[in-house]
């Protein structure tokens, strides 16, 4: 235990939760009230159809051949979505007829679940910071007025914000010291989009700086038998081998692209060797090498770093910290990444705003995220001509982002003794939950 939980101790125990005042609450339910009247806008909106299109036509096959025949299409959600699909096709007939998104109903309803995880994520954020009202009330707001979080839910209609809200509720119980459900929300974050693998080697050495090896071993028997769970119903009709081989099919085919128009390493790449234009990641170099595996190398090693982090000093900081750093090294030095893989760093680095280095870091964050989706994916025409994704814009996005990464790794591995003016909550190494102790960031 530190001298500064030593002292807390001494000094009258765990930290109270503070409730909100009368104000704050207004002001709460005022943002998170907008943020709901901006999506109900926006549910039947076209947006960007050729997505929402392909979700429709996977939803239409389930509503037609069942949700045990979901993965006998290319289909390349894990069995989460699957399920929220079957109960979208259950809740409205009309998907036996509709193959694509041209009916403004059917769009509202494929929008729904995103936007309602959206509400979701704000919620469990400002529960998360509680002990920081003003913090708390600054976190939940600016997810449900973030213009990428907006963008990506109510007029892309992707699901990004469903994979982070189970993730987001395992950190909430990691950090109060309730690692079985912690590893329950991880696999099914996993089991929503493969794009939470970034996730487990932070949560599994968290896991293991709690609670040793059987930590560790409890929590992968845990989530294991969700993953069971989840698949059971499409066992019998071989969803999950389908489900691999649409993602090798995906991962070796259609996406065996450097970078597609995520502002990275590999975006640079093709910048400078072709001035945009995509190149396949799958050619040898150097024997069976390619720049696939290249981005495999690079990926592992920071990974390994930020995950040897947390072991060493497992406090909340550290945990959301990694894994804010592990989702902005895969999305740096992974090729095949879409514009919006880094998603989860945004919400991740809001938790730690009590800290002003990290609200500075979460700022420029923001800021290249956003402008990276809107380049990539212009909501109106006039959006793209003044933010070209190639060319000088995508240069520095790209160089920002990478930098952005690295004061993340810095921040990860370094550990400073002082404590900085904001603080927010933190653990005894070893007893997660058991105190509520100052943090040293």
């Amino acid at each position: 235990m530190t001298a500064a939980a030593r002292a807390a101790l001494s000094n009258g125990g765990p930290i109270e939760s503070r409730r909100l005042s009368p104000r704050q609450l207004v002001l709460l339910v005022v943002g998170v009230g907008i943020g709901i009247a901006i999506r109900t806008v926006l549910l039947p909106v076209d947006g960007f159809r050729s997505d929402i299109d392909q979700f429709v036509l996977w939803v239409h096959g389930i509503a037609v051949n069942g949700l045990p025949s979901a993965y006998d299409q290319d289909l390349t959600f894990g069995p989460v979505m699957a399920l929220i699909w079957g109960a979208l096709a259950a809740i409205e007939p009309a998907f036996r007829f509709a193959t694509d998104a041209s009916d403004p109903g059917i769009r509202a309803l494929m929008r729904t679940p995103a936007s309602i995880a959206d509400i979701g994520l704000a919620l469990l954020a400002g529960h998360a910071l509680r002990e920081h009202p003003r913090w708390a009330i600054v976190a939940a707001i600016a997810i449900v007025l973030h213009p990428a979080v907006i963008l990506i839910s109510a007029w892309w209609g992707q699901y990004e914000s469903i994979y982070l809200l189970s993730a987001l509720g395992a950190v909430v119980f990691a950090i109060n010291g309730r690692n079985g459900p912690a590893a329950a929300l991880v696999a099914v974050s996993l089991m929503t989009k493969p794009q939470a693998l970034p996730f487990l080697l932070p949560f599994a050495a968290w896991f293991w700086a709690t609670g040793g090896w059987r930590e560790v071993a409890r929590a992968a028997v845990i989530g294991l038998g969700v993953i069971v769970v989840l698949w059971l119903p499409f066992i019998p009709a071989g969803g999950p081998i389908a489900y691999l081989d649409n993602l090798a099919h995906y991962q070796s085919g259609v996406f065996a692209i450097l970078s597609l128009r995520a502002w990275n390493a590999w975006w640079l790449v093709q910048e400078l060797a072709t001035g945009g234009t995509f190149i396949a990641d799958d050619i040898a170099f150097l024997g069976p090498l390619a720049l696939r595996h290249v981005g495999y190398a690079v990926t592992a090693l920071l990974s390994l770093l930020v995950a040897l982090a947390i072991a060493r000093d497992p406090r909340p900081r550290t945990l959301i910290l990694g894994l804010a750093s592990a989702t902005l090294v895969s999305f740096s030095f992974l090729t095949s990444m879409h514009e919006r893989y880094s998603y989860g760093a945004l919400i991740f680095l809001l938790l730690l705003m009590p800290d002003i280095r990290m609200r500075w870091l979460g700022l420029a964050f923001g800021i290249v995220f956003t402008l990276n989706i809107l380049a990539a994916v212009p909501p109106t025409p006039e959006i793209g001509a003044l933010l070209p994704i190639s060319g000088p814009l995508g240069i520095a996005g790209s160089i920002a982002m990478l930098t952005i990464t690295g004061v993340a790794l810095v921040l990860l591995l370094s550990r400073s003794q002082d404590i900085p003016p904001g603080t927010t909550w933190g653990l005894v190494a070893g007893q997660p939950g058991r105190q509520r102790l100052p943090l040293q960031v």
